[in-house]
């Protein structure tokens, strides 16, 4: 058989497995970096913000001096409301709103601030939603939308009382104090699950598109090796 074969099949193969990666779109990258991410006590976290840039994970407690409380009394740091529509299988926000204060993440005595204006895409929690019509908050929607387009709540926030992993670079603010915040083309990350929970909540609890992506992976590289083996052969013939 030519190599020619298994090594068209296997790229083949390992360019669907990226694509179907690919297709959760930033939560891809963001468990690429939470599986990979070289972790350091707060303390080192602190000691980097003045050397040279590096893109490093931290695990603490959150600390905050001043909080606020949501419905059920909870101290948050940190809520992002937003209205969202339904487009084909996607969600898009029309309405975004964030409450925040300062806080930081504390590893025994020591703490570093989290740059919680930087917090985006990078935000994993288990989000609070409801979902509804557009007919439900019509005063609201964007002009032209029909009745019936589904509309989701989504509520993500960060208590007081929870231990985060955080993944970010540290840097001195404009006061000369470290903080944690995005940079060398990677966003501030922060989850207060554990690595395997954040993962299904990035993933949307869409699992089989996970399977898929492995399989394709998993069976291009093996084509690829069957490729070369076969290459090697014909050669040494």
């Amino acid at each position: 058989m030519s190599p020619l074969i298994p090594l068209a099949a296997g790229i083949a193969a390992l360019v669907a497995g990226v694509l179907v990666l690919r297709s959760y779109g930033p939560s891809f990258r963001v468990g690429r970096l939470l599986a990979s991410t070289p972790e350091v006590t707060v303390a080192e976290a602190r000691g980097l913000a003045d050397g040279r840039p590096r893109y490093v994970r931290v695990q603490g407690r959150i600390d905050a001096e001043d909080e606020f409380e949501d419905d059920a009394h909870r101290p948050l740091v940190f809520r992002r409301t937003r209205l969202q529509l339904k487009r084909d299988r996607d969600w898009f926000s029309f309405e975004d709103r964030r409450e925040r204060v300062a806080f930081e993440v504390r590893d025994g005595l020591d703490g570093i601030v989290v740059d919680d204006a930087a917090l985006d895409a990078g935000l994993v929690v288990v989000p609070r939603e409801s979902v509804g019509t557009a007919a439900d908050v019509a005063d609201r929607v964007p002009a032209g939308t029909s009745p019936t387009t589904p509309v989701r709540l989504r509520v993500d926030q960060v208590s007081s009382v929870e231990h985060a992993i955080v993944l970010g670079v540290p840097q001195l603010d404009e006061h000369g104090e470290p903080r944690l915040s995005a940079g060398l083309g990677r966003p501030l990350v922060l989850t207060t699950l554990e690595p395997d929970e954040a993962m299904r909540v990035l993933t949307g609890g869409r699992v089989g598109r996970v399977k898929v992506a492995v399989v394709c992976l998993v069976g291009g590289l093996g084509l690829v090796l069957v490729a070369l083996v076969l290459a090697i052969a014909g050669a040494l013939s």
